[in-house]
């Protein structure tokens, strides 16, 4: 029996075209900036996004750090949601490696910081504070996506205030498949963007860091800094070559999926879930913390897995069809029949 999997689209195989691909990529020694595949991967990273430059790395984890330490020295300080990516769940990268410090702030229910706080919280010039440099905001944010009118405003509050401003666009595309947009209209607002290829778009490692030519400059010396220099990684960025070119538009088909699961189990007495809030690809489902830990175990008894604890989180994915979907459901539904 396949296993639905569920618990992030971190999880999806590479595709029958990009294992091709990756066995066919021309390579080079990357360091040394001769590795034909990387850098036409780089450069199509660039065109897309709207930047001058990109920058091929392991994770996205690590381009958001390349992007932190770039932007800020020690002593500096970057503002961030409580439940951002690049402050909470990325081992402190900035304070432990670069000495800067986080500003976290709530996030509103709509996944947008309150430009206000942001405003209050941006330091003084006085040698009591850090310096405030760097104003970082997420692109989708539990699957919610910024509205193109905030990027306007968080662009304008951060050049007014002297701020540099970077998105953490691990779903970025996702973002412009539910706006209907290009990309590089979210992109645009943005001194430096990370877009993992390894989520939604499918490829089994790797992320771009997009800027300015001279940030991806100081980036490529912090990637090797972080021992992130690696050589013949032409074999990894062919598939990200396939995920730019052949797995964009198909996202489409992980939002209806998303749809189609958040409408099933909403269906369900005892789930709360309101469908209309699901956006992209990930369904939230807010339960009693002792059902939750009845439900997980029961599930994978089934061959589906799931992720959390209280908020159960489903993200659909490639590897996810809509037959699987309709199993995942079924299976709820007998949980719940019997609870």
């Amino acid at each position: 029996m396949k296993t639905v999997d569920l618990r992030s689209d971190t999880v999806t195989r590479p595709t029958p075209a990009m294992r091709a691909a990756m066995a066919a990529a021309p390579v080079g020694d990357d360091v040394y900036g001769e590795d034909p595949t990387v850098n036409r991967l780089e450069a199509m990273g660039a065109e897309t996004l709207g930047t001058e430059a990109a920058l091929f790395a392991a994770s996205g984890t690590q381009t958001n750090l390349l992007a932190l330490l770039s932007h800020c020295g020690r002593g500096d300080e970057y503002i961030a949601g409580q439940t951002a990516h690049c402050y909470r769940f990325e081992g402190g990268g900035a304070a432990v490696l670069g000495g800067i410090q986080p500003q976290p702030l709530d996030l509103e229910p709509d996944g947008t910081l309150d430009l206000a706080k942001v405003a209050r919280a941006i330091k003084p010039a006085d040698p009591h504070f850090a310096r405030t440099r760097l104003l970082c905001l997420e692109n989708t944010t539990a699957g919610k996506v910024l509205p193109p009118d905030y990027l306007v405003r968080a662009s304008a509050l951060a050049r007014e205030r002297g701020l540099a401003l970077h998105l953490d666009g691990a779903r970025i595309f996702n973002a412009a498949v539910k706006l209907g947009v290009e990309v590089r209209e979210i992109s645009r607002h943005f001194d430096t963007v990370s877009v993992c290829l390894s989520k939604g778009l499918g490829a089994p490692v790797g992320s771009l860091l997009c800027g300015s030519r001279d940030m991806i400059t100081a980036a490529r010396r912090w990637r090797k800094v972080l021992g992130g220099g690696m050589r013949q990684a032409g074999v990894l960025a062919a598939a990200g070559i396939v995920a730019l070119t052949s797995h964009v538009a198909r996202l489409v088909e992980d939002h209806a999926h998303a749809r189609l699961l958040a409408d099933g189990l909403a269906s369900i007495p005892g789930i709360p879930l309101d469908p209309a809030e699901v956006q992209t690809n990930m369904v939230f489902v807010s339960l009693a913390p002792e059902v939750a830990g009845r439900l997980v175990p029961f599930l994978r008894e089934r061959g589906i897995l799931v992720a959390g604890r209280e908020s159960i989180r489903l993200v659909t994915h490639l590897d996810v069809t809509a037959a699987d979907i309709e199993r995942t459901v079924a299976a709820f539904r007998e949980f719940f029949a019997r609870a």
